[in-house]
C-alpha cells in the first residue's frame, strides 16, 4: 500500500466519522461523541493536507495540458511557472503528509516530571544541577508553562543533589522528551586558584504524567514512611513530619516529596510522581522490545548516555546525538534551547521515516 492509498483511506474514514458526528443519537451519547471528535480532530490536519495536494495535482496537471495545447508563447510561460509553483508546494505538503502519518507518541501532550541528579564532581555538579534547572525554569516561563518543585535536595554551596520540577504545559512531553541522558559541563570552578577546568556531569530523567489509566497502583505494594523535611545544611524546613517516602516494593522505585508543609499534599505529589516512573519504566520496557528502532531515535532518554557538553571558557554546547554545536551558550543557560529542540525533533523524525519505509 502506498502513501496515497494510506491517505485516501483516512480521508474516506474522515468522512464516515464527520456524517457520524451528526447523527443526533450519537450525539445524545457524550461518551461516544467525544470518542468521535478526538478521532476526528487526530485526522484532521493530516486531511486537510492530502484534500490540498490534489487541488493542486489537479491545477497541476491543468497547467501541463495547456503547456501541451496551446501555443501562445504567454500562455506557455504562465503554465510552465503554475507546474513549477505547485510542484514545490506539493513536494512540501509530501513531506508533511509522511510525517503526519507516522505513529503518534500518545505522551505527547503530557506535563512532565523532570528529573535533574549531580552526578561526578562533587560541589562543581551540583552547581551545574541548580544552573539545569534556571534552563529548563527559564524554558518554561518562555513557553508559559507552569512550574512546580516536588523534591528538592540542596547542597551547602547553592546547588542541588538532587532536584525534581512538575512542568506544566500543552506539549511539554513532546518538546522535552529529548532532554533525558547525561549533560557534562567544563568550566573553570570559582574555588581554582590555579584557572584548571574541571569536567563534571548531571544526569536528567524527563517522565511524562502518568494518570489512573496510565498505571494502576496496589496499595499492598506500597511503603509509605513519613519523616521530617529538612533543607540545606541540615536545617529543618518545619518541625512536623509532613516529608514523604514512598516504596514501591516489587520495583524497588523510591520517591519522596516535602515540598509542601502538609503531609498530605506531599504524599499526594509522591504518589503522581511513582506514577510516571512507572510508566517511565513501561515506555522503556516496550522501547527494548523494539531495539532496533530504538537506536534509530534520539529520545531513547538513557540515563547513561552522554547527550550533551556544555563548555563555558569557549561558550559553547555540542549536542552528541546530532553533532550540533552552537557557539551562544550564554542564551542556552537562559533558556532559549529552542533550536536544539527543534533540530533534535526533525533528526527524530527523519530517523522514524527511514524505519517506517513511509
Amino acid at each position: 500500500m502506498t502513501m496515497f492509498d494510506k491517505l485516501e483511506e483516512v480521508a474516506k474514514h474522515y468522512d464516515e466519522v464527520s456524517i457520524q458526528m451528526s447523527d443526533p443519537a450519537v450525539i445524545a451519547e457524550r461518551a461516544v461523541f467525544q470518542r468521535l471528535a478526538k478521532e476526528h480532530s487526530d485526522m484532521e490536519d493530516v486531511v486537510g493536507l492530502y484534500r490540498e495536494w490534489k487541488r493542486l495535482k489537479a491545477a497541476h496537471s491543468e497547467a501541463d495540458q495547456i503547456l501541451r495545447s496551446s501555443s501562445d508563447k504567454d500562455m506557455q510561460e504562465l503554465a510552465h511557472q503554475e507546474m513549477a509553483d505547485t510542484a514545490q508546494r506539493m513536494a512540501e505538503l509530501e513531506q508533511a503528509m509522511r510525517l503526519q502519518l507516522l505513529p503518534k507518541d500518545p505522551y505527547d501532550d503530557k506535563n512532565i516530571y523532570l528529573e535533574i541528579r549531580a552526578g561526578t564532581g562533587g560541589d562543581e555538579a551540583s552547581l551545574f544541577a541548580a544552573d539545569l534547572l534556571r534552563m529548563y525554569s527559564r524554558f518554561a516561563d518562555l513557553q508559559n508553562w507552569k512550574v512546580e518543585t516536588v523534591d528538592a535536595n540542596e547542597t551547602g554551596v547553592g546547588g542541588y543533589k538532587e532536584v525534581v520540577l512538575l512542568i506544566k504545559g500543552r506539549g511539554a512531553y513532546s518538546r522535552l522528551k529529548y532532554e533525558g541522558g547525561g549533560h557534562r559541563v567544563q568550566r573553570i570552578p570559582d574555588t581554582e586558584a590555579s584557572g584548571r577546568i574541571h569536567t563534571s556531569a548531571c544526569t536528567v530523567a524527563v517522565l511524562p504524567e502518568a494518570d489512573d489509566v496510565d498505571v494502576a497502583i496496589d496499595n499492598k505494594d506500597l511503603r509509605v514512611d513519613v519523616y521530617r523535611s529538612g533543607g540545606a545544611g541540615g536545617q529543618h524546613v518545619n518541625t512536623t513530619d509532613s516529608a514523604v517516602r514512598i516504596t514501591h516494593i516489587p520495583t524497588g522505585i523510591v520517591v519522596t516529596c516535602q515540598d509542601e508543609r502538609s503531609q498530605i499534599k506531599n504524599k499526594d505529589k509522591a504518589m503522581k510522581l511513582l506514577k510516571s516512573k512507572l510508566l517511565e519504566d513501561k515506555i522503556n520496557k516496550q522501547a527494548n522490545e523494539r531495539a532496533e528502532t530504538r537506536k534509530l531515535q534520539v529520545g531513547s532518554g538513557d540515563r547513561s548516555e552522554r547527550i550533551r557538553t556544555y563548555n563555558f571558557p569557549q561558550n559553547r554546547m555540542t549536542d552528541h546525538r546530532i553533532n550540533m554545536t552552537v557557539y551562544s551558550l550564554d542564551r542556552v543557560m537562559e533558556g532559549e534551547i529552542n533550536e536544539i529542540l527543534q533540530n533534535l525533533n526533525t533528526f527524530d523524525q527523519a530517523e522514524k521515516l527511514k524505519a517506517a519505509g513511509v
